[in-house]
């Protein structure tokens, strides 16, 4: 009988972003705009880092994954939720609904083992300079960055295959822009308690381990910086440290609203607009941070600019 049920199931709804029919094209056009500079903003950064001969640093090896992966990452919702808010149709196949949220878990979690891997090459940067070279070669870099894909890979793919065994009867509406995990497993008719036993177990770690991580990390930083005497370089730190903290604390202050608007049982609409702070505006942010707090992508951006100026001459 639920194999019925989860066969019959050939497609979900989506509800969408709660706007008033009148308010579509103004609210359409303002996601569109976001999208488009978090599109840009992230490939102009891959850009100048492959361009740049003085970015072909381990700092900015990681930063052009990580705008890779904010790219995939708002383009995994956004475009969809675009296509509804145009055609007031907003139905997603159930196979298409699975492959969204696979990729959902998969780009957030890739972003968060990419913070801390950033976190510790400062880490090794600033405590242990002489010898950076040395630790950041280009073999460890690969392993990080290989590590962090297969370790996101690995868990998005359980939370899928879970989800994909449950059963859903007659409900096919999901109070939402995009398939939510969490919207998703209140709509199955069978038994849930694996699913959120692997959501508190192995979420919580893939969430707690970077996060102390990263917090290790900075206290060895803050430690150092404590007995240097140079303020030129006591600058730089702060410079380099600056901008990674800021897309940090952006990261986690989206996910932890996200967490408590759903957990605190408020209303689905503060949900969803804490799910677009994460999806939506936390990507776009992240170009502006690196490029304005930081020295070296400002004067790759400002020679970028001026070749172009030749060019065009």
């Amino acid at each position: 009988m639920r194999r019925e049920n989860q066969s019959s199931m050939s497609k979900f709804q989506l509800l969408g972003i709660p706007i008033e029919p009148e308010q579509q094209g103004l609210y359409f056009a303002l996601f569109l705009g976001m999208y488009l500079t978090t599109v840009l903003g992230n490939l102009l950064i891959i850009l100048l880092i492959r361009l740049d001969p003085h970015l072909h640093t381990p700092m900015y090896f990681f930063l052009s994954h990580l705008a890779l992966t904010d790219v995939s990452f708002s383009s995994v919702t956004v475009p969809k939720m675009l296509m509804n808010m145009q055609t007031q149709d907003q139905p997603i196949p159930y196979a298409g609904c699975l492959t969204q949220t696979y990729f959902f878990i998969f780009f957030g979690c890739t972003d968060n083992f990419l913070l801390v891997v950033m976190a510790y090459d400062r880490y090794v940067a600033i405590c242990h300079p002489l010898r950076y070279t040395i630790i950041m070669r280009e073999e460890l870099c690969l392993c990080l960055l290989a590590g962090s894909w297969l370790l996101s890979c690995a868990y998005a793919l359980t939370h899928t295959l879970l989800l994909a065994q449950l059963s859903f009867c007659a409900n096919n509406i999901i109070p939402h822009f995009f398939c939510d995990l969490d919207a998703l497993l209140k709509l199955s008719c069978s038994d849930t308690s694996l699913s959120e036993l692997v959501i508190f177990t192995a979420g919580a770690a893939v969430v707690i381990f970077p996060l102390s991580g990263i917090l290790v990390s900075y206290g060895r930083i803050g430690f150092s910086l404590l007995r240097v005497r140079s303020t030129k370089r006591l600058c730089k730190a702060l410079s380099t440290c600056g901008s990674h903290l800021s897309v940090v604390s952006l990261f986690y202050g989206t996910m932890m609203a996200v967490y408590l608007s759903s957990s605190s049982g408020q209303s689905q609409d503060r949900d969803i607009i804490a799910s677009m702070m994460y999806t939506v505006v936390t990507p776009m942010l992240n170009p502006f941070i690196y490029s304005l707090r930081n020295r070296d992508m400002t004067l790759a951006l400002g020679i970028l600019f001026r070749n172009i100026h030749i060019f065009v001459k």
